[in-house]
């Protein structure tokens, strides 16, 4: 039987990731259960947890390196030197050379940094080794790891870039804050999550639609009736159904259509 639909008619991916530095590593799809540190029982029932956590892909720092900040100098050191080094813009080892062999002769000299230092204090970017670039419409925010422990000597920024207008490295700006010890940032862990954002989702107009209701003698008859099927009936019963918003969550998504099913 003939295939009716060409590969030409098949959508692009939303976003796609370009390894840069060889060394680095492909983006993670972000996990449900946020690498196994939500509770069981939160994963099991909490559709709202699980689904955040599980939006997005994590990404990752190309090497395993350590900063030390003192409240104004910040240094840098890895595992394969003995050496601190003060910390204004580093290449990533050997990159430089390596860029410049593929890169068209007019790029040549512009590879981006692995690490650099910004001018306010304490403030690192950090670089994936990744380029990126989605589709036309699309956004990519830029944040913490959703729902990870975060570290107490960091704190990274958010951001959201426009990734179909925008291509170049996808990297994390971090504010240190810890001027005690070396801070270590290690490969094997997600240094950061994107996210996916169509730009309609933030615009300003949609922002600015909203409303506010200011008492509770303002509810309409429709409103108390989605609180009663939310709160109401089930509590009503001796046993509780546990985990019924997740249950209808999960039902309501094995009836969305795939991108690829035929009419």
């Amino acid at each position: 039987m003939t295939d009716t639909h060409s590969s030409i008619d098949k959508p692009g991916p939303i976003v796609t990731f370009y390894r840069a530095i060889p060394e680095s590593f492909a983006p993670m799809r972000a996990d449900r259960g946020a690498l196994g540190v939500i509770p069981t029982a939160a994963f099991q029932y909490c559709e709202a947890l699980t689904s955040a956590s599980a939006f997005g892909w994590y990404l990752f720092s190309p090497m395993t390196f350590y900063l030390q900040w003192d409240g104004t100098d910040v240094i840098w050191t890895h595992d394969d030197t003995d050496t601190w080094y003060p910390l204004t813009m580093e290449h990533f080892p050997n990159f430089a050379e390596y860029f410049d062999a593929h890169a068209p002769d007019d790029i040549k000299g512009f590879a981006p940094p692995f690490l650099s230092r910004s001018f306010f204090p304490g403030v690192v970017q950090i670089w994936s080794g990744l380029f990126v670039k989605t589709a036309p419409g699309w956004s990519l925010l830029l944040r913490p790891a959703v729902n990870l422990p975060r570290s107490q000597a960091y704190e990274c920024y958010e951001g959201i870039v426009e990734t179909d207008r925008w291509f170049g490295p996808l990297f994390i700006n971090l504010r240190l804050t810890a001027t005690d010890r070396p801070i270590e940032i290690n490969h094997k862990k997600p240094l950061f999550q994107a996210q996916p954002l169509l730009r309609e989702t933030y615009s300003e107009s949609n922002l600015r639609s909203f409303a506010m209701v200011d008492e509770l003698s303002q509810l309409s008859p429709v409103d108390w009736n989605g609180y009663r099927e939310t709160i109401v009936k089930p509590n009503r019963g001796h046993y509780r159904d546990v985990g019924r918003y997740a249950a209808s969550v999960r039902k309501r998504g094995k009836h969305v259509p795939s991108a690829e099913s035929t009419d």
